[in-house]
């Protein structure tokens, strides 16, 4: 892909195809400027949606799973089927569900690309519980709960200066995969209509295939490099339990 990218259409005096920079400097030039418009525009959407679905991880996902672990451990089991279940579930059966609704939420919120949010919150449920899951796992957080009420601390001060430093290694890996998850995201934006980074770049391509490969091993190195940091982390976490 990287050679491919770096092709500029000519070939020396043996037929050798030459390589060089040249598409990648033109991503810049002004005068493409339009040409190029709707994959920024596509990839300001899709960071919009990271924004709000790890927003929503971490708002709503993260303390649920908190309070069943502290107040309702029967209900562990359900939490965990509910979370998985859209994993089970074909993108395309999905999207033939998500229509109906999405009338009705362009109704009330317009029909603007962050409202794919609500989509893609389900989607990454599966991703982005797992993680915590194991971390919660590994930490007891009902005596940590009790030592802090112990000591004095209110609920508020509970969860965020003793659960969740506890929870650090987990919370991040969920935030690192939401965002691989978004980025890659394609059969719901398509279906929905909606402008984001994938869609955009199978537009491109029909028009500019180098470009469209030049962000195509963009995305490829960024999701490498968020995978090596959920490793570290979690490498790290391991070496700290380890005596």
């Amino acid at each position: 892909m990287v050679q491919f990218s770096l092709r500029i259409g000519q070939t020396d005096s043996h037929g050798v195809q030459k390589l060089g920079f040249q598409h990648y400097l033109d991503i810049v030039q002004p005068a493409n400027e339009a040409d190029y418009d709707q994959l920024f525009q596509g990839l300001g959407n899709s960071l919009v949606i990271c924004a709000l679905t790890v927003a929503m991880v971490l708002l709503l996902l993260l303390p649920t799973m908190i309070l069943v672990e502290l107040r309702f451990p029967s209900l562990r089991r359900v939490l965990e089927f509910v979370c998985i279940v859209p994993i089970t579930i074909p993108s395309i059966v999905l999207v033939v569900g998500f229509v109906p609704v999405y009338s009705v939420v362009a109704q009330l919120f317009g029909s603007s690309p962050w409202t794919l949010a609500f989509a893609i919150g389900i989607i990454v449920l599966p991703y982005a519980y797992r993680p915590i899951a194991t971390n919660l796992a590994s930490v007891d957080v009902v005596i940590l709960s009790e030592a802090g009420r112990s000591l004095g601390a209110g609920w508020g001060s509970v969860l965020t200066r003793v659960i969740v430093p506890n929870l650090r290694r987990g919370i991040l890996s969920s935030v690192f995969i939401t965002i691989a998850v978004v980025l890659g995201e394609f059969t719901i934006a398509s279906f929905l209509s909606q402008n984001t980074f994938q869609t955009a770049l199978i537009l491109l391509q029909q028009t500019d295939p180098y470009v469209a490969v030049i962000f195509a091993v963009v995305a490829l190195v960024f999701a490498f490099i968020l995978l090596v940091v959920i490793g570290r982390i979690g490498s790290v976490g391991r070496s700290r339990r380890t005596p």
